[in-house]
C-alpha cells in the first residue's frame, strides 16, 4: 500500500516517515512541487502535515496561517476527493480546541476556546473539513495531539532542558501543574494503528496523546535525573513571576505570559474515545519512558 505524506520535512513528518517505511511504501509529498497532485494520485492513504504552528521570525500575519492551515487544507482535500485514496488523516492541533489551560481532561465533543491565530485556523480547517460531504468508499479522520516530543524536537522542552542541565535553579516551582503530551513513538503507533483499522472508525475528530499527563517538576527531576544534577527548584513569588511575563511580552526575554501559561497551567486530553474504538490496552511508552527518551536525545546534541 503507498501512503502520501503531505509535509514531511518537519520534525513530525520526518519520523513518521521513517516509521512507516518499514511497513509500507511511504511516498512524501511537498506542496512545493509542481507534481504533488500527481503524487496524491499514487495513493491509497494520504496524511496532511501541511501547516504553519511557528513564527520564530515574528513576522507572521493572521493571513499567514489561514493560508497555510486552511486554504491548503483544502486544496488538498479536493484533490484528496478526485485520487483513488480512501482514507484522509488530517493532523489537527489541541489548540483547535483549547490552548492553554484545562484541569479536566478535554473530549472530543467539548467546546472549542481556540485564542491564537493557529488555534483559530486549525479549527476553521476542522471546520470546514467536517462541513464536506464524504463519498462511499472514503473516509476522513481528523486526530488532535497535544504538544508532541521526541529526538529532533526544538519546542518549549528544549528551552526547558537548557536550562536545568546548565545548573540554573527552575524558577517556578511555585506552579504545580499537569499536562498531556504525546512522544512520537506514541504519535506514530496511533497514526499506524489507524491506518491498520480505519474502517472501524467513523468519519470525524480524536484526540491521540500519552495515556498520563506528566507534571513539570517531574519533567525538571527526568532532566535533573539524566545530567546528575542535585541543584534545588525555586518556587519564586507567584506575583513576581507573573509580573516578570508582562515585562516579557514586551521585552525580548525568554519568559512571557503565553509561554508562562503553557509552562504552569493543566491542560489534560482524553484519548479514550480512539483507543476504545480501535482496540487499544496500552500503548508502546508511558509518558515518563518517552519523555525520558526525549531527555537523553537532547543530552546527546548538546
Amino acid at each position: 500500500m503507498h501512503i502520501g505524506v503531505i509535509g514531511y520535512t518537519g520534525f513530525i513528518g520526518t519520523n513518521l516517515i521513517n516509521s512507516l517505511s518499514t511497513n509500507y511504501s511511504s511516498i512524501p509529498l511537498s506542496l512545493r512541487s509542481n507534481d504533488w497532485q500527481g503524487g496524491v494520485h499514487k495513493t491509497g492513504i494520504l496524511i496532511n502535515l501541511v501547516g504553519k504552528a511557528h513564527d520564530h521570525k515574528g513576522t507572521a500575519t493572521e493571513a499567514d496561517y489561514y493560508y497555510a492551515n486552511v486554504d491548503l487544507t483544502k486544496e488538498i482535500f479536493r484533490e484528496f476527493l478526485l485520487s483513488k485514496a480512501k482514507l484522509l488523516i488530517h493532523v489537527s492541533s489541541l489548540a483547535a480546541l483549547e490552548e492553554f489551560q484545562s484541569d479536566k481532561f478535554l473530549e472530543e465533543k467539548d467546546f472549542c476556546n481556540p485564542q491564537s491565530w493557529y488555534g483559530k485556523s486549525k479549527r476553521a480547517a476542522e471546520e470546514w473539513l467536517l462541513s464536506q460531504e464524504i463519498p462511499k468508499g472514503k473516509k476522513l479522520i481528523i486526530v488532535r495531539p497535544p504538544m508532541v516530543h521526541g529526538p529532533g524536537d526544538k519546542g518549549n522542552l528544549g528551552l526547558l532542558y537548557k536550562l536545568i542541565s546548565k545548573g540554573i535553579p527552575y524558577p517556578l516551582a511555585a506552579f504545580d501543574n499537569s499536562r498531556s503530551f504525546i512522544s512520537i513513538d506514541n504519535f506514530t503507533f496511533f497514526i499506524k494503528q489507524i491506518i491498520e483499522r480505519y474502517e472501524v472508525l467513523e468519519n470525524g475528530i480524536y484526540h491521540i496523546a500519552d495515556d498520563e499527563p506528566i507534571s513539570t517538576h517531574e519533567i525538571i527531576n527526568i532532566i535533573k535525573t539524566e545530567n546528575r544534577k542535585t541543584i534545588p527548584n525555586i518556587a519564586l513569588p507567584k506575583f513576581w513571576v507573573r509580573a516578570l511575563a508582562k515585562i516579557g511580552d514586551i521585552l525580548p526575554i525568554p519568559l512571557n505570559t503565553k509561554r508562562l501559561k503553557k509552562m504552569t497551567s493543566d491542560l489534560l486530553v482524553s484519548n479514550a474515545k480512539i483507543k476504545k474504538a480501535l482496540g487499544i490496552n496500552n500503548l508502546p511508552l508511558t509518558a515518563k519512558e518517552g519523555l525520558t527518551i526525549t531527555i537523553k536525545s537532547f543530552k546527546q546534541h548538546n
